[in-house]
């Protein structure tokens, strides 16, 4: 099967530097012309069915990507990173606050650990399984999923063997980016495309 994987559009926290994690933002109107602009380049593929996040940002950027869609199934299990006391508060004011996991956080992910928040290891399990599930029900179809940065980049990192600690390395996942992964019967996957660029 083929699953097509794709970040939500800019949200007003995006714009603020406000952490995001699991809680509610919504997309500002350059996030609603990115999500718009991505359906207008992928309308002429058929997806055998669409999923997403549950998240308010996510649910927007679908129905702005992909007005048409009747069938799409929203999954709490494809929601960000739960970042738990963190969310909601400005980037720079967890550098000062918490700096060795605002460290870890963005260089070291593999060590961060904040209480009451996922680690990126949860993250990836979470992943991993979700898109697992999904594939093994659409084998041979191809499917549109609209979900997270680093919900996504976690997943990419399995399938491309990138251990945790390399994370962040490029590319970056910016908003409403594209990626591509091919996944064959015996469940393994390959990145053909990531964040819009050709892989290979």
């Amino acid at each position: 099967m083929q699953l097509h994987l794709i970040r939500h559009g800019q949200t007003n926290w995006n714009e603020e530097k406000r952490i995001q994690g699991q809680s509610d933002s919504i997309l500002t109107e350059l996030g609603v012309s990115q999500a718009r602009a991505l359906g207008e380049r992928l309308r002429e593929i058929d997806y055998a069915a669409h999923y997403s996040s549950s998240s308010v940002r996510t649910r927007q950027t679908t129905e702005h990507a992909f007005p048409a869609a009747s069938d799409v199934r929203f999954r709490d299990e494809l929601r960000e990173i739960y970042l738990g006391p963190w969310e909601g508060n400005l980037y720079a004011d967890m550098a000062e606050r918490e700096p060795d996991s605002y460290k870890h956080f963005w260089e070291q992910p593999h060590l961060f650990a904040v209480q009451g928040a996922e680690s990126f290891h949860d993250l990836q399990r979470r992943a991993v399984a979700a898109v697992a599930e999904i594939a093994a029900a659409h084998a041979g179809e191809r499917v549109a999923l609209v979900s997270h940065g680093a919900l996504i980049k976690s997943y990419l990192c399995h399938v491309e063997g990138r251990p945790l600690d390399r994370f962040w390395e490029p590319p970056t996942m910016h908003n409403c980016c594209h990626s591509i992964v091919e996944v064959a019967a015996d469940g393994s996957a390959k990145i053909v495309q990531y964040a819009d660029e050709p892989v290979g």
